[in-house]
């Protein structure tokens, strides 16, 4: 056969590829070329791509889409959703092949989606505890309308240059063909990279395909449809795709389908292929070189130690750059044939011969067994979770197989240092070498007490981290093991204790430390008035992008205990709070009030439990403040450390923080004062103070927008005492410190700008001689949904009960005033309104409700600010990673109107229709997004992992929280709070 040329098949005219047969055009879109035929040869192409379409055909029936959850971080993988591969390995007993890192080392939920979009729920019954692949279990007698048809694997097929097709789920698009050409089979295991699973001790299959996303777990298969080998991985920044050989995949299924144990060996040591000109330079002699290659003709590498694990059975043995050459007295140069060999013989002796630079050595090691180094089990407590270090990770940074590894750093464990890989040395200066003893540790360990952690990092070994942590069993109430189950697929629960008592806390008296008074003056003393605090929040409400958060607070009352902070550090209510005193004494406190425009967090403590401490009550001013005027700056750095100035304030004017596409709260209408001193850039908390000590401004980190470069903006401004004021004198009288407000957010507008809107020069003349400083008005911007609105956007506030608005400090009114007279100027008409003013009394967020994962609320006041209206009193602040919220893609900053058709307007019509749903069903979801499109999901609910619990403010509690559970096979309510919620969840910042 003569080619004339090789054509592209995105570069054929239309006209060309019309004359195509069916044939030919799918052997172009296979092979990427044409070969156009010019002489009377028999066409070849064209009968085998014939033989791929009929073989095809019969392969895509077999062929599966996952879509899967693990819903529990474990070992390397966090909790996540994906989709991924399968095929049907064996139609009567229902097992489908796969990735191991589709059938997840953790918990896992999955359902499979066949070739004619029918479903069926899947669960692994095994995953391989060092290659990548795993098989999941189905009922074939839930699959109705197709004959369910498995593929046969057959590993001796994969030979160099044998074509391929990758069948699978490639980039989620349900079913791709990818075809290419096998090239290598002995490439050594690619590396994913640290900290992630990789697959060793095996040889990989090498091709271009260039699969992506979603191929995980698809079949490689030949042109008579028989599977050689396991899409498994592949590169990036090529078109190289590698496989898994299917050998150990055969056997296991195998061992299953004859009800015999999937045993595995390991002698703990990491092997690579080396080629033979490498390994003369580790020593190999040429005589053993030539007698391998007589043995093996088709080699080109042998088998070198790479690494050894310490007190495992090669440990003082095996050698890094050992080069095997025989098992049991036969030459060996192949991974796959030593793992086969390893996995009949656990818990016996091996004979083993290798070449150690000039020497040979002679070794026994008795073989382990890999299943009992891979964890089945993990402990969850504190709101964190733990297990037995892996194989996987031990292999990794060449550690032995033992420790406690903490798999979700979250809750009580919350560590400083990476993101991952904390190894747990002690607690309680007790050691926990393992799962057991931390088990019976934890069971000693009182709720809220602080005690000493040891860890290291598993990336460095070197340095012994120690930290101090309160231990949450009042929150996170769980203390449970959770072991995996091959015979349901589910992991089982089982309580482990109960909490012990929190120990009766005892006064404690410490010594403020002295500063350099010469230096800061006037301010010194105010060192007394200043405690840390630190907040631990279980449950991410209101848009709050955090777990924890940290500041200072200025004491305003020491007998009743009252301190006052911002709310950057105490964004709502469902809280632990802590009082660090003079860097010495750790006390509890309690929110008592959170002004809902003026970015303030008024706080209590016991006053009895600081013993003798000379504490000092800040002296507040109710002298306002002008631009230029001169005062002295009191400040803490993001280190804690005091630093003070004397500067002047710059200018005092109405700030306005922009909102964020994920409401959160943030303040507005305030008057913010800027200073002169760079100090103020530096202290996220202090107080500006006059020459006489007294306080005529606090100092306080505001929370900003989320930036497009994945930070938040924070914004350090001053606000008057004169704001503060009122609110103490109420909660000093033993009253709610809540205002009445109207229902609005301002921005200040210019004269002439007002003027443009309509303002007359009367009006104008009279706002310039009530304001000389200052010559704006103020414009309604936003109006609270919700709410009646009598105001509306665009509105220039003119008069309050016949008074200029020249301050926003006007917008808040006394308890008793319910409505206020108002002049506005709407549309460049004069009106007067009579509008009403709004509590802020029980205005924070006190209902919250999980389920599936997600943290459903009532819209908090933000969400309010940026809406025109509310669809319903059902919103989704939170999705976890790994629920089926996740999976099922319901959306951060939605709201949810129905469930089942039935209309759910507030949190308890929602609970009321959640509760009738049965376990392990559909649900349909009937949601509209924050821009008022309305979108219909499905859902399944999934009591076993993600029962549904609400959470009702009670202040009779030991939280001030009730709980109630609604789970698999239990309800009722709880006096505090099990939460199996992530609290170290990712935001999509995108509404």
């Amino acid at each position: 056969m003569t080619l004339k040329k090789r054509t592209r098949i995105g570069t054929l005219s239309k006209e060309k590829r019309d004359h195509l047969n069916d044939n030919d055009l799918q052997m172009a879109v296979d092979s990427v070329t044409l070969d156009e035929i010019v002489d009377d040869s028999p066409p070849r192409k064209i009968f085998e791509s014939g033989k791929w379409k009929e073989s095809i055909s019969r392969v895509v029936k077999s062929v599966v889409s996952i879509r899967f959850s693990q819903v529990a971080s474990f070992d390397t993988d966090g909790a996540q959703t994906g989709e991924a591969s399968a095929f049907i390995v064996d139609a009567e007993n229902g097992y489908m092949m796969t990735n191991r890192h589709v059938a997840c080392a953790g918990p896992f939920v999955g359902r499979a989606v066949l070739d004619n979009h029918e479903e069926v729920e899947v669960y692994p019954i095994y995953r391989d505890p060092v290659h990548d692949f795993g098989i999941l279990k189905f009922d074939p007698k839930k699959i109705r309308y197709m004959k369910v048809q498995q593929l046969e694997m057959r590993p001796d097929l994969a030979k160099v240059g044998k074509e391929i097709r990758v069948v699978g789920n490639d980039a989620a698009e349900k079913l791709s063909i990818l075809a290419g050409w096998i090239s290598r089979v002995d490439r050594n295991v690619p590396e994913y990279g640290e900290y992630t699973y990789c697959d060793f001790n095996t040889s990989y299959i090498q091709a271009a395909a260039n699969a992506s996303g979603g191929s995980s777990g698809s079949p490689v298969v030949d042109s008579n449809g028989y599977v050689v080998a396991l899409q498994a991985g592949g590169h990036l920044m090529a078109a190289t795709d590698y496989f898994l050989p299917l050998d150990r995949p055969l056997r296991a299924l195998r061992c299953l389908q004859q009800n015999k144990p999937i045993t595995r060996g390991t002698i703990q040591a990491q092997l690579l292929m080396k080629p033979f000109d490498e390994c003369s330079r580790f020593g190999l002699p040429s005589d053993v070189e030539k007698r391998v290659r007589k043995l093996f003709p088709e080699a080109t590498n042998m088998l070198v130690v790479e690494n050894v694990l310490p007190e495992g059975p090669s440990y003082q043995k095996l050698q890094e750059g050992d080069i095997l050459l025989c098992l049991n007295g036969s030459y060996l140069v192949n991974l796959i044939e030593l793992e086969s060999v390893l996995d009949e013989l656990v818990g016996q002796d091996v004979q083993l011969t290798v070449q150690r630079g000039p020497e040979k050595v002679e070794l026994t090691i008795t073989v382990g067994n890999t299943h009992a180094i891979a964890p089945d089990r993990y402990v969850e407590v504190c709101g964190a979770t733990f297990h037995n270090l892996s194989y996987q990770l031990a292999r990794q940074y060449a550690l032995p197989v033992r420790r406690v590894f903490i798999s979700e750093p979250t809750g009580s464990f919350y560590l400083e240092g990476s993101d991952y890989g904390y190894l747990l040395e002690s607690i309680a200066h007790k050691p926990v070498p393992d799962l057991d003893a931390f088990i019976e540790v934890m069971k000693t360990l009182p709720d809220r007490k602080r005690v000493v952690v040891t860890y290291r990092l598993i990336h460095d070994m070197h340095t012994l981290c120690t930290a101090v942590v309160d231990i949450d069993r009042h929150w996170a109430r769980a203390f449970r093991l959770v072991v995996r189950n091959d015979q349901t697929g589910l992991w089982d629960f089982t309580n482990l204790a109960d909490p012990v008592p929190s120990e009766v806390l005892q006064p404690q008296t410490a010594s403020i430390p002295r500063i350099d008074v010469e230096s800061f003056g006037p301010t010194a003393g105010l060192v007394n008035c200043f405690v840390t605090v630190d907040c631990y929040l279980p449950v991410r409400l209101d848009g709050y992008p955090r777990s924890r958060s940290k500041g200072t607070a200025l004491i305003l009352d020491t007998e009743r205990g009252l301190a006052v902070t911002s709310r950057y550090t105490i964004p709502f209510e469902m809280l632990d709070i802590n009082i660090t005193i003079a860097n010495s004494v750790v006390i509890p406190a309690k929110a008592v009030f959170l002004h809902p425009t003026q970015n303030l967090a008024f706080i209590r403590y016991d006053p009895k439990l600081v013993g003798d401490t000379p504490l000092r009550a800040a002296k507040l001013s109710d002298v306002q403040v002008q631009q230029g005027d001169t005062v002295n700056f009191f400040g803490f750095n993001v280190r804690s450390r005091v630093m003070a100035a004397r500067t002047s304030i710059i200018d005092i004017t109405t700030h306005v923080i922009p909102h964020n596409l994920m409401p959160r709260y943030r303040a507005y209408n305030i008057e913010a004062i800027t200073i002169e001193s760079n100090l103020g850039n530096m202290c996220e908390s202090g107080v500006l103070a006059d020459d006489m000590g007294e306080i005529v401004g606090l100092w306080l980190m505001h929370l900003g927008e989320h930036r497009s470069n994945g930070s938040d903006a924070k914004y350090q401004l001053g606000i008057s005492s004169r704001v503060v004021l009122p609110i103490l004198k109420r909660l000093q009288n033993g009253e709610t410190g809540d205002p009445r407000l109207l229902n609005v957010e301002v921005r200040a507008v210019q004269i002439y700008n007002a003027r443009s809107m309509g303002l007359t020069q009367e009006w104008v003349q009279k706002f310039e001689q009530a304001n000389e400083r200052k010559r704006q008005l103020f414009m309604v911007t936003h109006v609270e949904a919700g709410t009646k609105r009598t105001l509306t956007d665009g509105d220039l506030l003119l008069t309050i009960n016949g008074k200029l608005v020249t301050s926003v400090e006007q917008l808040e009114v006394e308890q008793n005033v319910e409505s206020v007279e108002v002049e506005i100027l709407r549309y460049g008409e004069l009106l007067k309104l009579t509008v009403p003013t709004f509590s802020t009394k029980n205005t924070e967020t006190d209902h919250v409700v999980i389920c599936w994962g997600a943290v459903l609320q009532a819209p908090h006041r933000s969400v309010r600010m940026q809406s025109t209206k509310l669809p319903s009193q059902v919103y989704v602040t939170t999705v976890t990673h790994g629920s089926p919220a996740d999976q099922f893609e319901l959306g951060m900053a939605v709201y949810i109107t129905a469930v089942n058709g039935v209309p759910t307007p507030d949190l308890d019509a929602f609970v009321r229709e959640i509760r009738k749903v049965p376990d392990n069903s559909y649900v349909r979801v009937k949601t509209v997004s924050f821009d008022y499109v309305n979108v219909v999901l499905t859902i399944k609910m999934n009591k076993h992992y993600f029962p549904t619990v609400e959470l009702v403010k009670d202040e009779s509690t030991p939280t001030g929280w009730r709980a109630t559970k609604y789970g698999e096979n239990s309800e009722g309510s709880d006096p505090s709070i099990a939460l199996t919620v992530d609290d170290n969840i990712e935001f999509d910042e995108q509404v």
